[in-house]
């Protein structure tokens, strides 16, 4: 896990994004400073093992998200919404996955948004059909790190984060 040396007391915003899954679920943790400076304060990845039971692999994911949320208190926690491919099985288990973070954050009070993938896409490079490499190099940019947070899912955990708060910046910007 990435963290950062921010204090939260500096920290007007705090979003924890997730990119769920039930092997892999990507977190981010991003922070908004007084001044409008987005910082990132931590990322990586939930892992479970796919010999485990899933009751149990829920079990510890639901825990893992209910840690991070008490470690950084977030405002919100913004959420990729669930995308239906052709994989009915991979659904489902992002489906459960789904169920188990949502849950984390209900009972820790933590209000929940939900972003499609198109949606954090659009927001992060300004394009809704951009490429994971895109996403990553823009996060880079907008966080003014060294390399791209790694992996993947703890990028797109990042970038879930970062479309919540740009939105949010957004809506406070035209008043709604």
């Amino acid at each position: 896990m990435a963290q950062s040396s921010v204090p939260a007391t500096e920290l007007e915003y705090i979003v924890l994004g997730i990119d769920p899954g039930t092997a892999l679920t990507g977190y981010g943790v991003v922070g908004q400073d007084l001044q409008g400076n987005f910082r990132l304060l931590a990322c990586g990845v939930f892992r479970t093992q796919p010999t485990t039971p899933m009751p149990m692999r829920l079990r510890e994911l639901f825990g893992d998200v209910q840690n991070i949320i008490d470690e950084f208190a977030p405002n919100e926690m913004a959420v990729e919404k669930l995308f239906f491919g052709r994989n009915v099985t991979t659904a489902i288990s992002v489906g459960q996955a789904r169920g188990a973070i949502l849950l984390a954050a209900a009972l820790r009070d933590c209000p929940v948004v939900e972003y499609t993938p198109a949606e954090v896409k659009q927001a992060i490079s300004g394009y809704g059909n951009a490429d994971k490499r895109q996403v990553q190099e823009m996060v880079q940019r907008t966080l003014d790190l060294a390399e791209p947070p790694t992996p993947d899912d703890a990028a797109d955990g990042v970038a879930i984060a970062l479309c919540h708060l740009q939105t949010v910046e957004y809506r406070r910007r035209v008043g709604l």
